[in-house]
């Protein structure tokens, strides 16, 4: 199987890494020179990719709107499978159905990463353990969806899930984006000047991910606009109701409201997915 990685950032550089480990042969393209002859020259890469129209698979590791020119506008070889990477999926699946496509497209999702970026910052282990979320439709071919299936278990992915576009950018609108809303938002305190002493678990976890690069993040909300503004919009109501609870000094009320939402997260850990959402584990 020829391979080749389109994007060699952090998560593009670790999915050549991940593959070469596992035995796979894998070409490396980006759009600026320095990436691909860094990973050439660290052994992440195998060769540099001037054309796409000769690879068995192609994993697309660019930002959304790149991805969605470059799937649309890129000559693949007939039959290929080409997949990318892309935090929201509905708007890149729609491009692919736009009009006929010779390649069979999957779409996926690693649900793993680092607060760095950069080729440099690539590792072979950065999947191990993780989750791979994996889109599908109708239209999907089975084929395609096992090479994905395969290469996934051969990067050292723990969990396989499966389900829709509308799904992903959905529960991905909640899971990751919102975190990282409100960690921009938590650091904007002044409070957080001068803490060395006064932090802990707690700070760190809701901390971390502010540093990330606002730029690929501000165009993951655009692109999955209406998920994320519902889920900003349920968190303001969350948080005034606890806030008014507090300032009229009702300890009962904030109690209950408090209990609401270990009682919810308790339950939440007890519920397996659903119908639409299929989960693998893999050995």
């Amino acid at each position: 199987m020829r391979i080749c990685v389109a994007g060699l950032g952090i998560i593009g550089g670790s999915i050549c890494m991940a593959l070469k480990r596992a035995g796979y042969s894998v070409d490396g393209w980006n759009r600026s020179p320095l990436p691909p002859t860094y990973a050439l020259n660290n052994g992440i890469i195998d060769g540099i990719a001037e054309s796409f129209d000769k690879y068995d698979t192609v994993f697309v590791a660019l930002p959304p709107k790149a991805t969605e020119e470059f799937l649309d506008k890129t000559s693949f070889k007939k039959g290929a499978t080409v997949t990318d990477i892309c935090g929201v999926k509905k708007p890149i699946e729609a491009v692919i159905c736009a009009k006929y496509r010779n390649f069979n497209y999957v779409g996926c999702h690693p649900m793993a990463g680092k607060e760095v970026s950069g080729i440099e910052n690539a590792c072979a282990d950065l999947f191990d353990n993780a989750s791979m979320v994996i889109t599908k439709n109708a239209q999907t071919d089975e084929g395609a969806l096992n090479v994905i299936r395969e290469l996934t278990k051969a990067m050292g992915f723990k969990y396989i899930v499966e389900c829709s576009a509308e799904i992903h950018d959905r529960k991905i609108a909640y899971t990751s984006q919102l975190a990282h809303v409100l960690s921009n938002a938590y650091v904007k305190d002044g409070e957080i000047d001068c803490c060395v002493g006064f932090t802990g678990g707690s700070f760190q976890d809701m901390t971390r991910i502010a540093g990330v690069d606002e730029k690929m993040w501000a165009s993951l909300y655009l692109e999955n606009s209406e998920n994320i503004t519902r889920k900003i919009t349920s968190l303001i109501a969350s948080l005034a109701e606890i806030k008014d609870a507090i300032a009229e000094g009702d300890e009962q009320k904030l109690v209950k409201i408090l209990a609401v939402g270990r009682e919810l997260f308790e339950k939440s850990k007890k519920i397996e997915a659903n119908d639409d959402i299929f989960v693998q584990k893999l050995k």
